[in-house]
């Protein structure tokens, strides 16, 4: 059974919470104890309805706002597919948040409002979401039964929608009209809604294709750990432990060790303790070269069929997560998979509007939650590939130093 990774998005009491709520109560993947504290904490509300929100807003300061603050993960299964869900906040304040939950899902579910159609923050998450490559999009028209089900209200959006996806190169779209806190077309389909003939959202999430997250032609292995047990019975064994995370290896294979360019073949690839003819992406591998070179956790073994860059000098858009500013010539470690070396901010080119898009140049300093064009100089070299191309390979964050809070999120260019 696959596994798909979505986020939702949308703003403030656009019922992103309520959706997943609904997703999770209906498809029965709500732990009866679980339920039954919901429905106490809700037993005061006049409709006597419980409070859907309450199933993925766990922090007090959220069950007061009646917001959500923090991306809250949630997990449920059907019988075609697993899930995990990214609930995001739709606050602008909590832009990093967002990033942080869209930078590993494959579909991301936009939430509109029918009464108030496209608006501000509906366009910075559409933004946000071409940044990050992600290319599935799930417009979702929340909240239909506060306009009568109407098919003219759903058709101005999807128009306004379709011009904005335009825009932003977003090519995959899928429209669906929904109340979540009716349940309309997120289970089961909707008697409110003759005039709409797709899948519910449930349904389009089971059948989603995601095979074209897995890159099977570019070979990245970056290794993780060094095996050499040294003991009598495996006296010369050597290994690299780590997880495949594009591409196909077999036994026999020409590699290069990156970045030191050394160059190898394979010999034996270990999977589950079992000796293996080949294997691929996503699979966790131990494997063994046929010469003694210098390997050590950081370095990326590749396939010689297609080589990444190997540069010290990496062009990212780079999303500012602290609370102190980010300026040219401060100094972070930069980590990309298990590869982590220092680095500087040589330079900020340009600061983006992810309202409008705009550039603005002539910038001094980021702050938090602002998406920067920068450079930065590493230590040494290091392989990556563009996020564009190969985002598993692309993606790397900044550390701080002095208290090992991870202060940035980088997509490579």
């Amino acid at each position: 059974m696959d596994l798909l990774r979505f986020i939702t998005a949308g703003s403030v009491d656009d019922g992103k919470s309520t959706l997943i709520g609904r997703l999770l109560y209906d498809s029965k993947s709500i732990m009866i104890d679980h339920l039954e504290a919901i429905e106490k904490q809700t037993k005061n509300r006049e409709d006597g309805e419980i409070d859907l929100a309450l199933l993925t807003d766990g922090l007090r300061a959220e069950r007061e706002q009646g917001i959500t603050i923090d991306v809250a993960y949630k997990y449920f299964s059907t019988p075609k597919r697993k899930f995990i869900i990214a609930d995001a906040p739709g606050h602008i304040q909590y832009t990093r948040n967002m990033v942080t939950g869209a930078s590993n899902s494959e579909l991301i579910i936009i939430l509109i409002d029918a009464r108030k159609g496209v608006i501000e923050q509906t366009r910075r998450h559409s933004i946000i979401a071409s940044l990050l490559n992600i290319t599935h999009v799930v417009v979702a028209v929340n909240k239909m039964d506060l306009v009568d089900y109407s098919q003219d209200v759903y058709n101005n959006i999807l128009i306004d929608y379709s011009t904005l996806a335009k825009q932003l190169g977003i090519k995959e779209v899928t429209y669906i009209p929904i109340s979540a806190l009716n349940g309309d077309n997120i289970v089961d389909q909707s008697t409110h809604l003759p005039w709409y003939e797709g899948d519910t959202l449930l349904n389009h999430l089971e059948n989603v294709s995601i095979s074209d997250g897995i890159n099977l032609t570019k070979s990245r292995f970056p290794v993780q750990y060094v095996v050499r047990p040294q003991t009598e019975e495996l006296h010369d064994y050597r290994g690299y432990a780590g997880k495949i995370i594009s591409g196909i290896y077999k036994v026999g294979d020409t590699i290069t060790v990156l970045p030191s360019g050394v160059k190898s073949s394979v010999s034996r690839i270990e999977l589950g303790g079992n000796e293996v003819a080949e294997a691929f992406a996503p699979q966790s591998i131990i494997l063994h070269l046929a010469d003694d070179v210098d390997v050590s956790r950081g370095d990326v073994i590749v396939n010689d069929k297609d080589l990444p860059q190997v540069e010290q000098e990496l062009e990212v858009l780079l999303c500012w997560m602290d609370s102190k500013p980010l300026a040219a010539g401060k100094k972070y470690l930069l980590q990309i998979n298990s590869t982590r070396v220092r680095s500087v901010i040589k330079d900020i080119a340009y600061k983006l509007n992810v309202n409008t898009l705009e550039k603005e140049r002539n910038i001094e300093s980021a702050g938090l939650n602002d998406i920067v064009k920068a450079t930065i100089k590493t230590a040494i070299p290091i392989a990556f590939d563009s996020y564009k191309n190969l985002r598993v390979n692309g993606g790397a964050i900044l550390i701080d130093e002095t208290s090992n809070v991870t202060v940035g999120a980088c997509m490579i260019q």
